[in-house]
C-alpha cells in the first residue's frame, strides 16, 4: 500500500520531489513545537495543480495529509499525527510573488512566500504586508493564513485575517476553489473568513490575495524601563486608556532583557525588571504629539527612563532584540516551551504574578516577552529536556498557565493556534454545542477526515475518529 502511494505521488509530481527515506521523514515529523509525529511520505509541489494532484492521490488511497510551510508553528499544527502516518505536502517551493497591483494595494502570492520577503518585494512602492510575527524572516504567508498570525504590530494593524482578500484552496477531495475575492463585496458567504485561521483542517491554500498597507510617513519608537513588572503592566493600561493606540506595545521581563542584550548589544537596561517598546506611527504632527503624551504617561506610571530612538538603526536594533528573544534564551538552557494565551489588559498584573508563582512552584526558569497592548502573553519556560523529570514539570506548568488565563477571562491562543498542543483544552472555553458546531463546519469541508487530522478539535470533535492521547515520546 505504501509503495503504491509513493509511486502514485511520484507520477503526479516528479520522482525527485517525493521522498520516503527515513532521514527525510524524520526531518518533517515535527514543526517548531515540542510535539513529534510520523510522516509516511514528504512531497514538494511546485504549483496549485501539483497540490491538487497530490491531494487527489491521498484521497484515492484514503491517506490523510498535512500541509506544511516553513515549519515555524509552535502548537503542533504541522506535525503529522494519527494512527495512519499522513503525507506531508510542503509548499516551500511555491514561493513566487505572482502579481502586485500597487494602485489597488493588492498582491497575489503563493503560500511559500516568506512574510518578510513579501514586504521587501513591495517596499519600493511604499507598501508592506502588515502582519509581522517574530518569525517573519522564516515564516510563510501560507502559515500566517493557517494560524491567523499576528505579531507586535497587530495592536494597530490587526492579525492576518483583515489582510487577506481571497484564497485559492485545494479542498480535501482535490477540487480547487476560490474563497473570497478582490472586489469590495464578494458574492456569497464569507468562506474566506472561515478558512483563515482554520489551521490547515479545511484544505491547502495555493494562491493568496493579500492587502498591502502603506508604509507610515513617520515613526517614533520609545524604550521605557521599569523597576517592577506591575508598574510596566499598569503603564500599558494607562496608554490605552488615554485613547492612544500604538502600532506596537511590547514587554520584556528581566530574564529576556538580559539574554537579548547579551546577543544584540543595543543598550537595553539589564538592571530593569521590565522594558516596554512602544511604537507610534502616522502623520508627523500626530506622532510628535503622541510621543510627548506617551512619554509623560510612562514616567507617571513609574518608568525610570524613556528613550526615543534617535535613528533608524537604533530602532531596528531594539526590534532585533525583541524578535530575537526565542533564539537568545538558548543562553539560559537549550529548550523552551512557549505559551500563547490572551488575557484582558486589566488582568495583566494579576495573571503575570500567577504565571510566576506557577513556574516557581515547579522550580522552572521563566521569561516573559509578549504583546502587552492586546494582552497576548508569551510565557517562555526555559529548560533542559535531558534533566530527568523536567518535562513533567513543564507540562504541569503549561496546563496551569492555560487554566489561569482562562479563569481571568482569557482565551487559549492569540496567534499560534490550537494545533495538537491545546486541542484538549478547548472545552475550557467552548461548550459541547460550540464544539459540535465547529465539527459540523469542518466536516462540510472535509467529510472523510483526511485533512490535517487530530488537530484543533478535542476527542470526539471530528469525524476522523476519537482523538487518542498523544503517543509516548511524542513530546520532545
Amino acid at each position: 500500500m505504501q509503495d503504491g502511494l509513493v509511486d502514485a505521488l511520484r507520477r503526479a509530481l516528479a520522482p525527485d520531489r517525493v521522498h520516503a527515506d527515513p532521514m527525510e521523514l524524520a526531518l518533517y515529523a515535527r514543526d517548531a513545537s515540542m510535539i513529534s509525529g510520523q510522516a509516511s511520505v514528504v512531497c514538494f509541489p511546485l504549483d496549485g495543480a501539483e497540490v491538487a494532484a497530490a491531494v487527489r492521490v491521498c484521497a484515492d488511497h484514503g491517506r490523510p495529509f498535512v500541509a506544511r510551510g516553513s515549519g515555524t508553528g509552535l502548537a503542533g499544527g504541522a506535525t503529522p499525527a494519527g494512527d495512519v502516518p499522513p503525507v506531508v505536502i510542503v509548499t516551500t517551493k511555491m514561493n513566487r510573488v505572482l502579481e502586485v497591483d500597487a494602485a489597488q494595494r493588492v498582491a497575489w502570492v503563493e503560500p511559500g512566500v516568506l512574510n518578510l520577503d513579501l514586504s521587501r518585494a513591495v517596499a519600493h512602492l511604499g507598501l508592506h504586508f502588515a502582519p509581522d510575527p517574530s518569525s517573519q524572516q522564516s515564516c510563510s504567508v501560507g502559515g500566517n493564513v493557517a494560524n491567523n498570525s499576528g505579531g507586535p504590530h497587530c495592536l494597530l494593524y490587526g492579525v492576518t485575517n483583515p489582510h487577506v482578500l481571497a484564497v485559492e484552496v485545494v479542498l480535501p477531495d482535490g477540487e480547487t476553489v476560490l474563497l473570497g475575492g478582490v472586489d469590495p463585496e464578494p458574492d456569497g458567504l464569507d468562506l474566506r473568513g472561515v478558512f483563515v485561521g482554520s489551521e490547515g483542517t479545511m484544505g491547502i491554500a495555493t494562491r493568496i490575495a493579500v492587502r498591502l498597507t502603506p508604509l507610515p510617513p513617520s515613526v517614533a519608537t520609545l524604550l521605557a524601563d521599569f523597576p517592577t513588572m506591575g508598574e510596566a503592566a499598569s503603564a500599558v493600561s494607562a496608554v490605552i486608556a488615554a485613547g492612544v493606540v500604538p502600532a506596537a506595545l511590547e514587554m520584556m521581563d528581566a530574564n529576556i532583557v538580559e539574554v537579548v542584550e547579551a546577543y544584540v548589544r543595543c543598550g537595553l537596561p539589564t538592571d530593569a525588571a521590565a522594558v516596554l517598546i512602544v511604537e507610534l506611527d502616522g502623520l508627523p504632527a500626530g506622532v510628535e504629539t503622541e510621543t510627548s503624551l506617551v512619554s509623560k504617561l510612562l514616567l507617571d506610571k513609574g518608568a525610570r527612563s524613556v528613550r526615543v530612538a534617535s535613528s533608524a538603526q537604533e530602532r531596528e536594533s531594539w526590534w532585533k532584540a525583541r524578535k530575537s528573544a526565542f533564539g537568545a534564551i538558548a543562553r539560559i538552557a537549550p529548550n523552551y516551551y512557549l505559551h500563547d494565551c490572551v488575557v484582558p489588559r486589566s488582568r495583566l498584573v494579576d495573571v503575570l504574578a500567577e504565571v510566576g508563582r506557577i513556574c516557581a512552584a515547579e522550580d522552572l526558569v521563566l521569561g516573559n516577552v509578549f504583546h502587552a497592548g492586546d494582552g497576548n502573553l508569551h510565557p517562555l519556560i526555559v529548560f533542559d529536556r535531558r534533566v530527568p523529570g523536567v518535562l513533567d514539570k513543564v507540562h504541569r506548568a503549561g496546563q496551569a498557565i492555560i487554566e489561569a488565563c482562562v479563569r481571568a477571562g482569557g482565551s487559549l491562543s492569540g496567534e499560534h493556534g490550537i494545533g495538537l498542543e491545546k486541542r484538549d483544552a478547548m472545552p475550557l472555553v467552548f461548550s459541547a454545542a460550540d464544539l459540535e458546531a465547529q465539527r459540523r463546519l469542518r466536516d462540510a469541508f472535509d467529510p472523510l477526515g483526511l485533512c490535517n487530522p487530530e488537530k484543533v478539535l478535542p476527542r470526539g470533535g471530528s469525524r476522523c475518529g476519537d482523538l487518542a492521547d498523544l503517543p509516548a515520546g511524542a513530546w520532545v
